[in-house]
């Protein structure tokens, strides 16, 4: 009794695709792929998002003192990831890859290595951001309207691939 599919590849390879496809479903919100695969990637997916969805606002709110330029005490309000959400946050990193945001592309002008590094240097990591700041929050209102959990992905099968006829399949987040 198997517990997932193999997809014809040795356990490091098919891991790697899984945590691929995993990553770029929740990145660009749909992906193309066979059918068997999309199944698996579905179910790694969904327990992302869930994962998500119960830290999204998981926040804590700490208020320091320290001496600010001129020496004065000032009284500031930050806001931290509960224990929990961080937790959380490093669970889904071990499990997805680190996508680079693609460099802009304007008149046929490619932006320079330092305007890059500055225009991203404060994201780590983008996927998993997008993930609490916007999939979680966006999931757990749909929740709460429809009173259900799970059921964020859909698949929509779009015919036989040409050359070998597996069965190819669209699989995206819900909107």
């Amino acid at each position: 009794m198997a517990h997932q599919r193999k997809l014809g590849r040795t356990a490091d390879q098919r891991k790697a695709l899984l945590r691929n496809q995993v990553t770029n479903l929740i990145w660009n919100g749909r992906i193309v792929t066979t059918e068997a695969k999309a199944k698996e990637v579905r179910s790694m997916a969904e327990k992302m998002i869930t994962l998500a969805i119960r830290e999204c606002d998981n926040n804590v709110t700490v208020t320091k003192q320290t001496h600010n330029d001129k020496g004065q005490m000032v009284t500031l309000e930050v806001t931290n990831d509960a224990p929990s959400k961080l937790h959380a946050r490093r669970m889904v990193m071990a499990y997805l890859y680190d996508i680079k945001e693609a460099r802009k592309v304007e008149d046929g002008k490619r932006e320079t290595r330092a305007e890059y590094k500055e225009r991203t240097h404060d994201v780590k990591h983008p996927v998993v951001e997008k993930l609490f700041r916007e999939i979680g929050p966006k999931y757990k209102a749909r929740n709460a309207e429809k009173k259900t959990a799970g059921g964020y992905t859909r698949i929509i099968k779009m015919g036989p691939r040409r050359g070998d006829a597996a069965e190819m399949v669209m699989l995206e987040l819900v909107d």
